[in-house]
């Protein structure tokens, strides 16, 4: 499903050159709608937000009102296609979770990604039983999910780690982690037999903090988050925090720079491949041995 870069990334970064190009035109967005006979602000308002997927010919009449020259015209127009790329996109994923989709887009172009989970298996390193039982227990709080509809779509997600050309990821994990999220001993063993094979390709590394280890700085994330960054670097670094509900999308440079901070920071107080990989192997064998777990819930 390899794509050049990531739809909702380039919905962003369009709609930032839109508006400002509006805005160096001395045009409100009444103005430009009323030049091109939209009905309402809304649209170009959801436009310059990101919010929506583009038309292709709704951004050639702006380029057009706002006498956008050849060359940055041309470069606008190849981002807009990509900001529409998902439509057709989708269709091969089938089914998804509205929570998941945006982090599927933004891991289809990232080239790199470092997430952070307190409790739980990120959902790009999830065995299929594992994100059965995670997704299932999110239901209590998203009841409308389609458990059997949203696995198949997380495990197609994960084909961006099998690609040719696959971002470089990294997860931090708390060690709670390790301790199984209330899943049943066969579904955790098998879920850490995936984990172990995963962290064993090149492009990616897993690293455990254990409950003992903390930054030297004492900071310490309360919730999960990914990070990504992009092949193009104008497109705008991005950090998603997860909640209870709902995702932050955070895009501003000063934002963005203190959440690869604190994972620079995480990074120096984790455990190193190899004794990641015996923690795991620990983990394994307690499984085997009728395991243990703590409770723990996940909808992405």
């Amino acid at each position: 499903m390899p794509l050049s870069s990531s739809p909702v990334i380039r919905r962003a970064r369009l709609g930032a050159e839109l508006r400002q190009l509006r805005r160096r035109k001395a045009l409100t967005l009444e103005q430009v709608c009323g030049l091109l006979g939209w009905a309402s602000t809304s649209k170009l308002s959801r436009i310059e937000l990101g919010q929506s997927r583009p038309d292709l010919a709704d951004v050639l009449d702006l380029l057009d009102v706002y006498q956008v020259p050849a060359p940055q015209r041309e470069e606008l127009i190849v981002i807009a296609r990509d900001a529409a790329t998902s439509r057709g996109w989708w269709r091969t994923l089938g089914e998804m979770h509205e929570r998941q989709r945006t982090y599927a887009e933004l891991e289809a172009g990232a080239a790199n990604i470092v997430e952070y989970q307190p409790a739980v298996v990120p959902g790009l390193l999830q065995s299929p039983g594992y994100a059965r039982a995670r997704i299932d227990a999110g239901r209590l709080l998203h009841p409308e999910v389609d458990v059997e509809a949203d696995v198949r779509a997380r495990l197609l997600r994960q084909q961006v780690l099998r690609r040719p050309d696959p971002p470089r990821y990294t997860a931090l994990l708390d060690e709670r982690v390790c301790d199984g999220g209330g899943v049943a001993p066969d579904v955790w063993q098998e879920q850490l037999a995936h984990l172990l094979a995963l962290a064993e390709l090149p492009h990616v590394t897993v690293r455990v903090v254990t409950r003992t280890a903390a930054p030297a700085t004492g900071v310490h994330p309360l919730t999960g988050y990914s990070s990504y960054s992009f092949p193009d670097p104008a497109d705008p670094r991005t950090v998603m925090v997860e909640t209870l509900t709902a995702d932050v999308r955070l895009v501003t440079g000063a934002d963005v720079a203190r959440y690869e901070q604190v994972s620079d920071w995480l990074a120096s107080a984790a455990l190193d491949g190899e004794e990641t990989a015996a923690l795991l192997r620990d983990q394994a064998a307690r499984a085997a041995d009728g395991g243990r777990s703590v409770g723990g819930e996940v909808v992405r």
